[in-house]
């Protein structure tokens, strides 16, 4: 099989304490793969050990068909995967279009370039403002990044990962602290990316996982319980029971 991203047997243990226990997965080229599970399922330490920033206590991550255990988290970042975080982290006082500039001069390593100012990078300005176009964020160009409403300060975390140029985008809670209207917007905008940018996300709202995911796992205690589409794990009677609060009693 094709694959983007893979686990085998990973696994984070701080003491006796078992964050994730022996997680095999494996997310394919374009995929729209939510994780979700009750709080304290090891979601986000997954994403952590995927990204580089735990190291496993046991078992590999693979990006494509490299072992990309070992590597650090700027090294993921260079071989093109990217994340957000559950409280957004942004250049809160630059507007909206500096922001975005100066991540692609990054990427470019363009930021060694002392003797042009932002405005001057023409190529990355024109990139840019076609990425902010894609996100809908084209008429908050000038706009100051601390002004801007909680759901757009969201987006344009999202535009900065993607001025990376992402192979695999991994979103933790992109909805977090958003009202239910602006977090459906928000997922139509990141349901619209390119499928050359493989999205795994973490999402507690189930109305936007059951929308706008492909494929679900579920987490639970720090193991998968179920893989499957959002039609079969709608249908599980584990994932009722454990997660999604439908016991049937018989």
């Amino acid at each position: 099989m094709n694959t983007t991203l893979r686990t085998q047997g990973l696994s984070k243990q701080w003491g006796a304490f078992k964050a994730n226990s022996d997680i095999s997965l494996t997310f394919v080229p374009g995929a729209r793969h939510a994780l979700i599970g009750p709080n304290g399922a090891g979601k986000t330490t997954f994403i952590n050990l995927l990204t580089g920033s735990f190291a496993p206590s046991g078992g590999q991550v693979f990006f494509g068909d490299e072992d990309i255990t070992a590597l650090p988290q700027h090294q993921r970042v260079k071989r093109g995967m990217t994340r957000t975080f559950q409280i957004n982290t942004l250049f809160a006082g630059l507007t909206v279009l500096e922001s975005i500039v100066l991540a692609i001069c990054e990427r470019q390593r363009r930021h060694y370039v002392w003797y042009q100012t932002v405005a001057q990078q023409r190529a990355a300005i024109d990139e840019a403002m076609a990425l902010l176009g894609s996100l809908k964020l084209q008429r908050d160009a000038d706009t100051v990044t601390r002004s801007l409403p909680y759901g757009k300060q969201r987006l344009v975390e999202i535009a900065l990962a993607l001025a990376t140029k992402p192979k695999v985008l991994l979103l933790d809670e992109p909805a977090a602290g958003i009202p239910s209207a602006e977090s459906a917007e928000l997922f139509e905008v990141i349901a619209q990316l390119p499928r050359d940018v493989t999205i795994v996300f973490i999402e507690h709202d189930m109305g936007l996982v059951f929308r706008f995911a492909e494929r679900i796992t579920v987490l639970v205690g720090g193991k998968v319980l179920t893989e499957g589409t959002p039609a079969e794990i709608a249908a599980d009677k584990r994932v009722k029971e454990v997660y999604l609060g439908e016991a049937e009693h018989e």
